[in-house]
């Protein structure tokens, strides 16, 4: 018997990993989410949708960042990506 056989011990493990890859991704903050996207094919956010899709599943209340918040991160990208343009004209 492998350990990964006993369920408990597995999610224990699983667990453990993840917040290793959390802690990891918190102190590297040098790599950007695109980066991330493009070598691994998913990024931080993909993180915390899944985990907010795991939450949802067990029944449990996750709340995710204020719509306003997420708006205005939006509207930060936007304004950036026109300033860009701006810069170099495609």
């Amino acid at each position: 018997m492998t350990i990964l056989a006993d369920d408990a011990v597995r999610e224990r493990l699983e667990a453990a990993a993840f917040r290793r890859l959390m802690l990891h991704l918190r102190q590297r903050t040098d790599v950007q989410n695109i980066d991330l996207m493009g070598w691994s094919g998913f990024c931080r956010n993909c993180l915390g949708d899944w985990l907010h899709e795991a939450a949802t599943d067990a029944g449990a209340l996750l709340h995710r960042l204020a719509e306003s918040a997420q708006d205005q991160a939006a509207e930060r990208r936007i304004a950036l990506s026109a300033e860009v343009a701006e810069v170099a004209p495609v």
